[in-house]
């Protein structure tokens, strides 16, 4: 068993299965913590600039990833679309979208690190994730160069068959990129580890969406110094 079978075979599916199921449980036992903490109140201005970009960009990568990767290659010959087309599209549209949000996660970065105030509220896991995604993006950008060198657009098809082999359970899946450049597989295996630690950090907020709001009855909570009436029925106090 190689280590190239280990790494591209083996450990997206570990990968994979503690996303699901470490999602579903800490939404089970732990959703007080299905959240990502609250700073915005400080360097206010510096926090929607990066959060912008960075949001931004990550949605459109992943988007990209997501139809890129996973469409089959049959689909993408009936609608005529080339693959030197699709690897120049991919450059040309993954790089604006890695590199805005490799601006805005600089910026949160900077924020949360030199920041005393921030600094003190965040945890270990939020300043690592946010490290973590800032050197996979950066792995990602320096991909691009050796996408020109493959402007046939071959390259990229290993790895939509490795992709698509992976979830229709393909035994062979990692033997499509058993011979790419180390950086495509430092990138990939990266990718596969924050997907792996994706349950435990607040990236976890990105799989909700807070559509409940539209249906939910307002409230306030009122805190007042004055004393209040004793409700003798709830006490149960007769008179």
């Amino acid at each position: 068993m190689d280590l190239n079978f280990l790494a591209f075979g083996v450990y997206p599916y570990v990968a994979l299965a503690v996303l699901a199921i470490g999602s579903v449980v800490r939404f089970d036992r732990e959703q007080y913590t299905w959240r990502t903490g609250s700073s915005q109140l400080l360097r206010r201005r510096q926090l929607v600039t990066g959060s912008v970009l960075f949001h931004l960009g990550i949605l459109a990568i992943f988007a990209g990833h997501f139809v890129g990767l996973l469409t089959p290659v049959a689909v993408w010959d009936a609608l005529g679309v080339s693959h030197g087309f699709k690897q120049m599209l991919a450059i040309v549209a993954g790089g604006i979208a890695g590199a805005c949000c490799l601006i805005g996660g600089l910026l949160l970065l900077h924020r949360r690190l030199f920041d005393p105030r921030i600094r003190a509220t965040s945890s270990f896991g939020d300043t690592t994730i946010l490290i973590l995604l800032m050197v996979q993006l950066c792995l990602g950008l320096a991909t691009i160069p050796l996408s020109l060198g493959h402007r046939d657009g071959e390259e990229m098809i290993k790895f939509m068959n490795w992709a698509q082999g992976i979830f229709t359970f393909n035994p062979l899946a990692s033997t499509y990129i058993s011979d790419v450049h180390w950086i495509f597989k430092a990138h990939l295996t990266l990718g596969l580890t924050i997907l792996l630690v994706f349950p435990f950090t607040r990236l976890v907020h990105m799989l909700s969406a807070p559509v409940w709001y539209l249906n939910r009855r307002g409230w306030q909570l009122v805190r007042t110094r004055r004393a209040m009436p004793i409700d003798r029925h709830k006490v149960g106090i007769r008179r």
